[in-house]
């Protein structure tokens, strides 16, 4: 399922609390309101993991997923940072080398469980967020 034209899907860890912090900050500052958001326990979020190589069962990373291409780890999040209004100033951190950055995200990733906990259900939208997300349990894609 290749994202729409001017369509950005996030495939987060629905279960994670920083990840679905991250999402609530995102759908805050998201201006535009371009950006849409699969849960990596979604049959669409799994789907566009194993596309793009990445295992659902060990994901260590969030996809961003722009037409046909496709960001992770340190690259996804500069790339989010785009549609946030007030908050584009952290791309500044693109000057960094994409080694360093993705060695952060990636201690970060692999600790974010132990860090900040993991919630037993996915993620709930609020009801105005829900036409942001793919794959919401009563609702069709």
């Amino acid at each position: 399922m290749p994202a729409r034209a001017n369509e950005r899907i996030v495939v987060f860890d629905g279960v994670c609390h920083l990840c679905s912090g991250w999402v609530r900050f995102v759908l805050r500052h998201d201006v535009r309101g371009r950006l849409r958001f699969a849960p990596l326990q979604s049959p669409t979020g799994r789907e566009l993991l194993v596309r793009n190589g990445v295992d659902p069962a060990d994901a260590q990373t969030f996809l961003l997923v722009d037409g046909d291409t496709v960001y992770t780890r340190s690259d996804a999040a500069l790339e989010i940072v785009k549609d946030l209004g007030a908050w584009r100033w952290l791309g500044v951190f693109g000057i960094l080398p994409r080694e360093l950055r993705d060695w952060v995200y990636s201690s970060i990733a692999r600790n974010r469980y132990r860090w900040f906990g993991r919630r037993e259900t996915c993620f709930v939208p609020t009801a105005q967020q829900r036409a942001r997300f793919i794959d919401l349990p009563g609702r069709s894609k």
